[in-house]
């Protein structure tokens, strides 16, 4: 019996659960480096899992009792025993299969996500799968949920009655990631905790790992390229982005292992897709990056999002600015073999052209599912194809020697593109712009559809106009003529066509026109503003989601492993040129080493900036903080409320806090875990109007600063 049999059970006054956010400890970069060896075993091994029906939580599972409920056979006092697993990590290709199959065998109706997080679906459900599922030596299990996830979301034409149902089979993936990654997190604490995350979520899993020949014989995927064993490989992390789980990355574990990636903290080699420059011969595997031990030119930190984000953003003014320049000294310049060639227009045609190449290998490198997840994908995509616009008519124009200037206009309808680009980059955290990027998605889906069918309605009169006999109408009138007046009817800018409707046909040429009106003006700008209303009040609804999940998406696209990156706009024209081919008549050790000079002496400057830096950051400490804020100290003076922040701004000195101490002993305050507590505690009977005591309930001690005294730790039952 699955979940459809047991929704009669529940009450619909069930409340959602939501997971207690988990207080992680800081990372800096002043560790010891720490590498993460990604080969484990396999064992062929699996226990039989045949289950219609869930095994409510309580007694042992295959890891051990259930942290969550303390271990007493959970609210309705059974004890019952889950089925034994296996400890060694399992194949990729066999735990992809068996979650499928317990998913399944659960989820047979449809639910949203707040049905599965109630409480009792939570304890029928979610916590029994949790148990059985999590294996502290199986790092691939995030992976193989996010992998069923994309699985259950991908339409499909002959299921489309099972297609509810497979989203809420999805949105129980989710939930199941959510709760076993954040168990890993628990389980694994400190900077070998945040490590193991780092394996989990963004080290590849081959998905035919022990999968039969036949299988892996009949790849859909083209030919990859070399990698040393890594080819076909996919992170949890780049699952989650394509299949939005945008509550999994929400979740302070991999928020955690995002902000390690975007500072630099945790590095790693990125997988991609296709590479225009493939430097394979060096494969670095998860690690904690260690400054001290560094080279000072190093050229990975180019990777590292933040940096690499300050680079593009740099990248860009560039050529925003050799933009403004070549626009406004139009005009001017010299000629040459009787063309007008303009110097700032040279500059910026080379340099642009540069930036275009990096735009391109951005796009491939992961595919466009995952690039149009970037918040300005689409106003890049609008510049490529306005520059290729005017670099076709600019190369017709030298070729032919004209002095017209029709590649000059063209160019200036990027303008609104441009800086529209420079303010997305700015905030990329702003629900503004994120709100505006998923509108825009749906406002071209929107209008490529209208288009598409009032192109009928131009036909028909101009075909009208055809067959009226009038010469002169069908002389004058044009379909660019009869678009016009539909557009301004359209947009209630003026009434010519409806004026000469009667011009085409006395009857039916009114009667499309209004038809169109009525359709045009009314219907679809009706549905649009709803359309994008239902949007926008989503995205709004979950804006820290939103915020997170666009933050995740700037990270994993951040860390490149194309060496195209590596030389900046219009170097990677030469390296294009010279370095590719060089690849084809040197071995892969040769190639490496020159690859990576080059690239050294190309940034030098700016590694040379970025290691004295990074140096400086973790060498001078809170002394150099300290030193600066010291010298501003006059301008926070201005700030009325600064004394509130003061206070705060330190830990109380020590006979403050040992008064303290003796008032309240933080361990005897209980912090009751509203999760727990409604999955642990019984509903009391119609008939009794006593509520279960609070000492019976699993609760959570935890301490509530870094300080040597204060620390957090998990209280038993009472």
């Amino acid at each position: 019996m699955g979940l459809g049999s047991e929704r009669r059970l529940l009450d619909n006054n069930d409340s959602g659960l939501s997971d207690d956010p988990y207080l992680s400890d800081s990372d800096d970069p002043e560790a010891s480096a720490i590498l993460f060896d990604a080969d484990h075993t396999h064992d062929d091994t699996v226990a039989p899992l045949m289950l219609r029906r869930l095994v409510p939580r309580g007694g042992h599972g295959g890891g051990g009792p259930s942290r969550d409920d303390g271990g007493d056979g959970g609210g309705h006092g059974q004890n019952a025993s889950f089925l034994p697993r296996p400890d060694p990590a399992m194949p990729v290709y066999v735990a992809i299969h068996r979650i499928r199959r317990l998913v399944i065998a659960a989820v047979n109706d449809n639910y949203t996500l707040e049905e599965l997080r109630a409480p009792r679906l939570d304890r029928l459900v979610v916590r029994p799968l949790v148990d059985r599922l999590y294996n502290p030596n199986d790092p691939a299990i995030v992976y193989s949920l996010l992998a069923n996830r994309v699985q259950f979301l991908r339409p499909r034409a002959h299921e489309l009655l099972q297609q509810t149902i497979n989203e809420s089979r999805a949105i129980l993936c989710e939930l199941l990631a959510i709760r076993i990654l954040r168990r890993f997190h628990e389980d694994h604490t400190g900077r070998s905790g945040l490590l193991l995350l780092a394996h989990i979520l963004v080290s590849g899993f081959d998905p035919c790992d022990a999968a039969p020949e036949a299988i892996r014989a009949r790849r859909p995927q083209w030919a990859v390229q070399e990698r040393g064993g890594h080819e076909r490989k996919l992170t949890g992390l780049e699952l989650a982005i394509i299949s939005e789980s945008k509550l999994f990355i929400g979740s302070p574990a991999c928020q955690r292992v995002v902000d390690a990636v975007y500072r630099g903290v945790v590095v790693y080699t990125p997988l991609s897709f296709v590479d225009i420059l493939p430097d394979h011969y060096k494969h670095h595997p998860v690690s904690l990056y260690e400054p001290r031990r560094a080279a000072i030119l190093n050229h990975h930190r180019l990777i590292v999002p933040q940096i690499r984000n300050g680079i593009e953003l740099l990248h860009f003014i560039v050529l925003l600015v050799l933009y403004m320049l070549t626009v406004t000294h139009y005009g001017f310049g010299q000629h040459l073999a009787g063309v007008h060639v303009n110097t700032y227009e040279t500059f910026f045609n080379v340099f642009a052209a540069g930036w275009v190449l990096e735009q391109f290998a951005a796009i491939v490198e992961h595919g466009w599912e995952v690039h149009a997840q970037n918040l300005w994908s689409f106003l890049d995509l609008t510049f490529v194809f306005i520059y290729g616009a005017y670099g076709l008519v600019r190369t017709v124009e030298l070729l032919i020697g004209s002095e017209a200037f029709y590649a000059m206009p063209v160019l200036c309808t990027a303008a609104p593109v441009l800086l529209t680009r420079i303010a997305f980059t700015l905030m990329p955290d702003n629900i503004v712009f994120i709100a505006l990027h998923a509108m825009m998605r749906d406002f071209t889906r929107l209008t490529f559809i209208a288009v598409w069918c009032f192109a009928g309605f131009v036909m028909g009169l101009l075909l009208l106009a055809r067959t009226s006999g009038d010469e002169k109408l069908e002389g004058s009138v044009t379909w660019a003529t009869i678009t016009k007046w539909l557009l301004w009817i359209w947009f209630g800018l003026d009434g010519t066509g409806i004026e000469r409707a009667a011009d085409f046909h006395l009857i039916l040429g009114p009667t499309l026109i209004i038809t169109f009106a009525f359709l045009g003006n009314t219907l679809f700008l009706t549905i649009l503003v709803a359309i994008l209303t239902n949007t926008f009040s989503k995205i709004i609804s979950n804006e820290a989601a939103e915020i997170q999940f666009r933050r995740a998406v700037l990270t994993f696209q951040g860390v490149k492993s194309d060496a195209i990156f590596s030389y900046p706009p219009p170097f990677n024209l030469l390296a294009l040129l010279i370095m590719l081919p060089l690849r084809w008549f040197v071995g892969p050790v040769v190639f490496h080493h020159v690859n990576v000079a080059v690239i050294r002496a190309v940034n030098a400057p700016l590694l040379l900036l970025i290691g004295l830096w990074e140096r400086r950051k973790v060498w001078g400490g809170r002394r150099s903080r300290n030193s600066r804020w010291r010298k501003w100290k006059y301008f926070a003076g201005l700030n009325p409320h600064g004394d509130i922040q003061n206070i705060f701004s330190a830990e109380p000195p020590p006979e403050v806090m040992d008064a303290l101490e003796k008032m309240d002993v933080l361990s005897d305050i209980v912090v009751v875990d509203r999760e727990l507590a409604s999955a642990r505690s019984p509903r009391p009977s119609s008939g009794s109007g006593s509520a279960t005591p609070l000492s019976s309930i699993s609760v959570r001690r935890r301490k509530m600063s870094d300080s040597g005294s204060l620390r957090r730790f998990e209280g038993a039952d009472k």
